[in-house]
């Protein structure tokens, strides 16, 4: 087992199943103790896992777990879930804003509380889990916040404004601590996948199928990535998964595609075909 992140402590929102479930897992194997934060204590059909699931194959990989039931739209229990992780573990020096809501209408099929729903879930969460962890980085000087984001663009994604609203705002905040808080040793960068990655959000919402998907896998190698690097040397970027494994010297893609191979047809996400999700 790994020891790149002994002693480190990471919290992951939205790490009942899917990206999130696959980063607790990874960094505990890279021998960090997890903070396992998402509103799910049961598993259902379409929405498979928990946070006790995922904190228990934590622990069976040797690594301490904290199950926290956190709604990220509401901060006082943000702020209960960094004062049991202080509490539980005595630090924090990873955050990874992985908790997301979909909605995906244009702006006539979106009414307030959806409006309210994207923004909340996607970047007043990030926001205020960043303010509540930050003070504790300051004192450590070290630490890691990446937000699942794509890079800023002007691109219109009509059928996806109120998303794309709170994904942009996301990397704002990204590049925007990254700059307040260089002078820390604490890095805040925006990452995005290429292509669609296999999860119960992309099955349910019917984004393609296994043939054009990659697998977490690709997502947890790019976030190690940042991760091995001291913060002040990687921070306020807008990366992909390919580009940042790039600059860690990976050329092979085709063993992340869920299938083995590359399909005939790829579908990206990273805006080369005017589509950012």
């Amino acid at each position: 087992m790994g020891s790149m992140l002994e002693g480190r402590v990471a919290i992951i929102t939205g790490a009942s199943r899917g990206i999130g479930k696959a980063l607790a897992l990874r960094l505990a194997e890279e021998g960090a103790d997890i903070v396992v934060a998402a509103k799910s204590e049961r598993s259902r059909e379409k929405l498979p896992g928990n946070i006790y699931e995922t904190a228990e194959a934590v622990r069976e990989r040797g690594r301490r777990a904290l199950a926290c039931k956190v709604d990220v739209r509401e901060e006082t229990e943000i702020a209960t879930m960094v004062e049991q992780a202080m509490a539980e573990f005595g630090r924090v020096d990873i955050l990874i804003n992985n908790a997301g809501a979909l909605w995906w209408q244009s702006v006539l099929d979106t009414p307030a509380k959806r409006f309210d729903l994207v923004m909340g879930v996607n970047v007043r969460a990030a926001f205020l889990c960043s303010q509540y962890v930050l003070p504790h980085m300051q004192r450590q000087r070290w630490g890691h916040i990446i937000n699942m984001a794509p890079a800023i663009s002007t691109r219109a994604n009509p059928g996806m404004v109120a998303y794309m609203i709170s994904k942009m705002g996301m990397a704002r905040l990204a590049i925007g601590i990254a700059e307040e808080h260089r002078a820390d040793n604490i890095a805040a960068n925006a990452l995005w996948p290429v292509t669609p990655i296999e999860t119960a959000a992309v099955i349910n919402y019917g984004l393609g199928d296994r043939t054009v998907w990659r697998t977490p896998a690709i997502m947890c190698d790019a976030v190690m990535a940042i991760l091995r690097q001291e913060p002040s040397r990687c921070t306020g970027r807008q990366l992909t998964d390919e580009e940042i494994l790039g600059e860690a010297g990976v050329t092979d893609f085709d063993k992340y595609w869920c299938e083995g191979q590359p399909p005939e047809h790829p579908l990206y996400i990273d805006g080369r075909d005017g589509k950012s999700w």
